[in-house]
């Protein structure tokens, strides 16, 4: 039986790697993610059928529970609230490596000093990885404020907590039999960490914030399968580590920031950024962009965090066959960093049957952007912010964005002029060759969208 389990273990890291593999082409991640899932399922079963397992009433009422709420989150989680439930499940991981540790310590406190250790990472990280994304979730659904929360002395405090865990950790691992009362001190330490440490970063670095407590999360599971010995969670937390930190690297270089900048500058804290721009914004009305479409040899669709909301990601493929149809090249060019999650204006695309061909990411478009005729912003903001390219005074100074106002004509899909989810100002608003199609961006495509119909 031992043998069964060790090979189905391997079976099982199998199938995440060349399912992780497949995750990076839109054609195959559907089929990577079910392979990733089927991995688990072997996993799952082979880790039931050990001698260890003696009551299967609780792991059959949660596996029951469990499916339940994937269920319904599946069918019932908008497209919008995705990335609201990806820092959600970043933090349940981090809470269940939490929990494994703090059992296998409440079973046996006198355990060898590398179990004792295993377990301090699982509960530390995972607690750290369990409030940062409760407060990440909270920022994402607005439950809270965007912006960035700071107070006098924060990152001081931020620092003597860290060291207060590395301080108490070394002591408790000198005597763990004994020392129940700071394991706990240790765990609270480490939730309220993770509070202080997400509270000051801005809405517009959740996608990097995203990525990194996933990479946590990962970590906290590796350091739970080492306390319970299990090598399929190592292998799987290892893996979810590894791709977070890569994840998070490549969000980072697509801002033109260091994960330190990003972690502790607190973009958008105290100010809408940059200079104080003014002017009168040329608002167009559908029909009006209906013609300067209709007569467009190329247009390329920037989509951002307001399709999202307005669930236009539909109209916006209809009505991108329709210039097609109309003899229009049509592109889609993403930003990494559009939206609040990775990948986010990727997978709403993907979702419509937007066509991953006509999918181009700013290094590809930008150096030809002069000759195209229309753009249209689709409610983003920041990564089509043209002072991140000369105004030194602005937080987003040096990120790398889309150049859209480098088009003949730009039209922009907003609700209002106020700023994006960072809280800085767009001088694009107010360019001459700019066109504010104003209101909901779904209405606003499907009026396009009739207007060409009717023609």
């Amino acid at each position: 039986m031992e043998s069964i389990i060790n090979f189905s273990y391997i079976a099982a890291s199998v199938l995440f790697i060349f399912g992780l593999k497949m995750l990076s082409s839109q054609k195959t991640a559907k089929r990577g993610n079910l392979l990733s899932a089927g991995g688990m399922l072997v996993a799952i079963v082979a880790t039931l059928l050990k001698q260890e397992v003696i009551d299967f009433q609780w792991i059959i009422i949660g596996l029951i529970v469990g499916s339940l709420i994937g269920i319904f989150a599946a069918r019932l989680v908008k497209m919008t609230s995705m990335p609201e439930l990806v820092a959600l499940f970043n933090g349940f991981g981090g809470i269940a490596s939490l929990l494994v540790g703090w059992s296998e310590y409440h079973a046996h406190p006198e355990s060898p000093l590398f179990t004792i250790i295993a377990i301090l990472l699982a509960v530390i990280i995972g607690g750290v990885t369990f409030s940062g994304s409760i407060i990440a979730y909270a920022k994402l659904a607005e439950k809270i404020g965007g912006k960035p929360t700071s107070f006098k002395g924060q990152k001081v405090l931020n620092l003597l907590l860290l060291l207060g865990l590395l301080a108490s950790g070394t002591f408790l691992g000198m005597d763990p039999a004994d020392s129940y009362p700071l394991f706990i001190g240790i765990l609270a330490a480490a939730v309220i960490l993770g509070i202080f440490a997400v509270i000051p970063i801005g809405g517009a670095d959740m996608p990097v914030v995203i990525a990194l407590l996933n990479s946590y999360s990962g970590l906290a599971a590796c350091a739970a399968g080492f306390v319970i010995l299990n090598n399929v969670l190592i292998v799987a937390g290892s893996l979810v580590g590894a791709s977070g930190l890569i994840l998070t690297n490549i969000m980072c270089k697509a801002m033109n920031r260091s994960l330190a900048n990003v972690l502790f500058a607190g973009v958008g804290a105290t100010s809408s950024g940059g200079g104080d721009y003014q002017g009168e914004a040329n608002p167009v009305s559908a029909e009006d962009a209906y013609y300067i479409l209709e007569a467009a040899n190329s247009v390329v669709f920037v989509p951002g965090y307001g399709m999202a909301v307005a669930q236009a990601q539909h109209v916006v493929r209809e009505l991108a066959e329709l210039l097609e149809s109309n003899g229009t090249e049509v592109q889609f060019a993403i930003h990494p960093v559009a939206g609040r999650m990775p990948g986010h204006m990727n997978v709403l695309l993907a979702e419509a049957n937007v066509s991953y061909e006509q999918l181009v990411i700013p290094e590809d478009v930008n150096p030809t952007m002069s000759t195209v005729d229309v753009t249209m912003v689709i409610g983003a903001n920041d990564v089509v912010n043209p002072a991140a390219r000369t105004d030194e005074s602005s937080p987003l100074y040096g990120m790398p964005i889309i150049d859209v106002d480098q088009a003949r004509t730009c039209i922009v899909l907003k609700r209002s002029l106020n700023p994006g989810f960072a809280g800085v100002d767009n001088p694009l608003f107010f360019r001459e060759k700019t066109r504010m199609l104003f209101g909901d961006a779904k209405a606003s495509i499907s009026a396009l969208v009739a207007e060409f119909k009717e023609s």
